[in-house]
């Protein structure tokens, strides 16, 4: 089968080469624990090494506070912004109160509706064919109802997968016990990935867990992982797999 690879060193062996092309996976993750990094990775490796466009729908870091985090591994997202190979839309000025002067945002107000249809625009003017939403964490801060928030998020998904993009939405957890803020994300998705930093001996430790993949073999292990100046790393180790 063809994969969509994440290009990330390490990472695409735990998921049988790498994700079904056109699936959602919800990677979820406390504060730090590298998310952010994983999705512009994803858009980078995919633009730069796969020849995929791909679109980066931020709600809550501004466009060009992404471009200086994305410059410290040596990503130059504008050089692939000015050919049409990456676009940011910004989706954090208009929920901020704030002006933009971003070629895609949210100019009529911040909802679902307006979201979805700058994601259809980005995504069809680039023949698109990955995209990264960070974070649905701050979509869920608009609906306190989680049947509201499940069937907007399934909204969203079904858009994507009518797209054929395959996608990763970010979201924030409060503690290791939980894979989202809501409880409701990982419904909505075929694949649920989670990062987590704790302390251990006085030191912070990275690690990752591939929870399910649909179709796929996928390793059930937790696997260590680095973020370097080149961006995340997982150590090649052989893993016991299961296939959703």
């Amino acid at each position: 089968m063809t994969r969509t690879k994440t290009g990330i060193r390490g990472f695409d062996t735990l998921v049988g080469g790498g994700f079904i092309p056109g699936s959602t996976i919800l990677l979820s993750g406390g504060v730090g624990s590298g998310k952010t990094v994983f999705g512009l990775q994803f858009l980078y490796n995919g633009a730069s090494k796969f020849e995929e466009a791909g679109v980066y729908v931020t709600v809550e870091a501004r466009p060009d506070e992404l471009r200086l985090e994305a410059q410290q591994f040596g990503w130059n997202l504008e050089e692939f912004e000015k050919s049409q190979k990456i676009a940011i839309i910004d989706a954090a000025s208009n929920r901020a109160g704030l002006p933009t002067s971003e070629k895609y945002s949210l100019r009529r107000g911040f909802d679902m509706s307006a979201l979805a249809e700058e994601i259809y625009r980005a995504v069809e003017e680039l023949g698109a064919k990955r995209l990264v939403i960070d974070c649905v964490s701050a979509l869920s801060m608009r609906s306190n109802d989680p049947s509201e928030l499940r069937t907007e998020l399934f909204r969203i998904s079904s858009l994507l997968r009518e797209l054929k993009v395959t996608s990763l939405l970010l979201s924030e957890t409060v503690s290791s016990d939980h894979h989202s803020r809501s409880g409701v994300e990982q419904f909505v998705t075929q694949g649920l990935v989670s990062l987590n930093l704790s302390e251990e001996n006085g030191s912070l430790k990275r690690a990752l867990t591939v929870w399910k993949m649909r179709q796929t073999e996928h390793s059930l292990k937790t696997h260590p992982f680095s973020i370097t100046d080149s961006g995340i790393s997982v150590p090649s180790v052989r893993s016991s797999s299961k296939k959703n």
